[in-house]
């Protein structure tokens, strides 16, 4: 079908619906601590947030299947959603104190658990003002490859997707590049307080060399898959221009200073950290070897070229942190590894 594009706005609400519903359960689980601690100011900080890690999409997907862009097409809160983010994280806080002040004055689990579901309730409705009501049934009308026009029906989400992608999900694993000394390879980690489907698919990184990352990246676009990848977007990065280097600017050499940071330092000390997710369409191999990469931005055609930015071997090997890759490319011993979770990394 040329031209065909995923409904966004249809995963877009029901990730906020399902961040609300986690933000909820863990200032529940969390009602006994003080404001003060740690892990109640991460959740208050930023109650929920766009975007997110692989796992969660998958989680939603499976909960909720997907669409068509026509049958659930952009609003202009989905454009531009920093407006009912605000709104709604406001929401969020003032039903977090109602909680805490619940779970303190010992009201019943029945009674806290009518007050949230109430919350969401209004949550729900706050969401549909800002994207529409989400589709429960469409047809999916398009015109073959032959151009001869084709209509499927009283289609669910749950049914187009499985009728029309029908992509295993289990087959595809977040790996990672974290080369700090608290995260050896060849383990799988975890993430506290990260997610959105309460009781659905846990986040999980399975942590490798950056060489191997490339290798498995390499093995997947061979294969004519594309490559869903995180990065720090921010850094050295010329936006309009569409690259990604770290030689565009030496600013180091401007300012006659020092500021050389391993990627393990940039990451304990908080100078980077994973922010984007683009996909990885391509790779320029020299005697085997990647020189530069083909990337697919979601910012529109009116950056890089149509959308597209290329990126440096070098600016993969210092700002890539994550890839998702069919784990068939994986070694034996590396399949038998990522299934052993070796704990979860603190807020």
């Amino acid at each position: 079908v040329k031209d065909f594009e995923l409904s966004q706005v249809f995963v877009f609400f029901w990730d906020k619906f399902e961040k609300a519903n986690y933000f909820l359960n863990n200032v529940l689980a969390t009602a006994d601590r003080p404001l003060t601690d740690r892990k109640v100011n991460f959740l208050l900080q930023q109650p929920q947030q766009d975007g997110g890690q692989w796992d969660m999409l998958c989680a939603l997907v499976e909960k909720y299947g997907i669409v068509p862009k026509d049958a659930m097409p952009e609003t202009a809160n989905s454009a531009n959603s920093s407006e009912i983010n605000r709104t709604l994280n406001t929401k969020l806080r003032h039903d977090a104190v109602i909680l805490r002040k619940m779970q303190a004055a010992n009201a019943t689990a029945s009674e806290i658990a009518h007050q949230q579901e109430s919350m969401l309730a209004e949550v729900y409705r706050m969401l549909v003002l800002a994207f529409g009501e989400p589709v429960e049934s469409f047809d999916f009308e398009y015109r073959d490859q032959q151009n001869h026009y084709q209509i499927d029906r009283h289609l669910t989400p749950k049914t187009f997707f499985k009728k029309y992608i029908n992509l295993d999900l289990e087959d595809y694993l977040s790996i990672i590049n974290s080369p700090t000394a608290d995260k050896p390879f060849e383990k799988t980690y975890t993430v506290e307080l990260l997610g959105n489907v309460v009781g659905g698919r846990p986040v999980k990184h399975f942590n490798l060399s950056i060489e191997r990352l490339k290798e498995l990246t390499i093995k997947q676009l061979q294969a004519n898959e594309t490559v869903w990848f995180g990065s720090d977007v921010t850094q050295a990065s010329d936006r309009q221009a569409g690259l990604l280097d770290p030689e565009l600017y030496q600013v180091d050499e401007l300012m006659g200073t020092n500021l050389s940071l391993s990627k393990a330092e940039r990451l304990d000390y908080g100078e980077s950290v994973m922010d984007h997710a683009m996909v990885i369409t391509g790779v320029d191999l020299v005697d085997g070897q990647p020189t530069k990469w083909k990337i697919e931005n979601s910012w529109g055609p009116k950056v890089g070229t149509k959308g597209y930015f290329v990126m440096s071997d070098q600016w993969f090997e210092q700002f890539v942190y994550q890839v998702v890759i069919n784990k068939k490319y994986l070694s034996a011993t590396e399949q038998a590894a990522q299934q052993q979770t070796n704990g979860a990394c603190p807020v």
